[in-house]
């Protein structure tokens, strides 16, 4: 007896670790551009994640307003992602951004990703994640590369004034 519990401790064990690390090491989500994520990596950081689609004429108008606040951040504390508001395949998502020229990473929509927000109910729609993995606002509406800018630099002072 005493064997058999001992067996079935181990196993157990053996269970727990491997259900751990498997939700360890699992993306929480994967971009177009062939890289995993985990929301913990992101963790002291602002991360920005918009929602749009091709049908969306508010949308489209919006991306060029994305891609300069994209420029804008680079090698700062804050990340732009996108996500279509329709399942789209890998390709089709591939072309849609080489169609609008989209230069920030888009979220894929398969596996299913992992995201700290809800799915919109319009678009588009924008939310401001904080360097502790909360949602801080949500944005409904195009919205402009200044704007979003300040947005970002606000709440950093506001940060660093706490």
């Amino acid at each position: 007896m005493p064997q058999k519990a001992l067996i079935l401790t181990v196993a157990l064990i053996a269970m727990l670790a491997g259900t751990s690390s498997y939700y360890w090491f699992k993306a929480d989500f994967h971009t177009l551009q062939g890289d995993k994520h985990h929301w913990r990596d992101l963790r002291g950081q602002y991360v920005v994640v918009n929602y749009f689609a091709e049908w969306c004429a508010p949308c489209l108008r919006e991306l060029p307003e994305l891609n300069r606040f994209n420029q804008m951040i680079a090698g700062d504390a804050v990340k732009l992602f996108g996500v279509s508001f329709d399942a789209l395949s890998s390709d089709a998502l591939a072309q849609l951004a080489d169609k609008y020229e989209i230069d920030f990473e888009l979220i894929l929509t398969e596996p299913a990703p992992g995201l700290p927000l809800e799915r919109p109910q319009s678009l588009p729609a924008t939310f401001i994640i904080g360097p502790d993995g909360k949602l801080i606002k949500q944005l409904m509406g195009e919205q402009h590369a200044d704007d979003l800018l300040a947005l970002i630099n606000a709440l950093q002072q506001r940060e660093a004034a706490n």
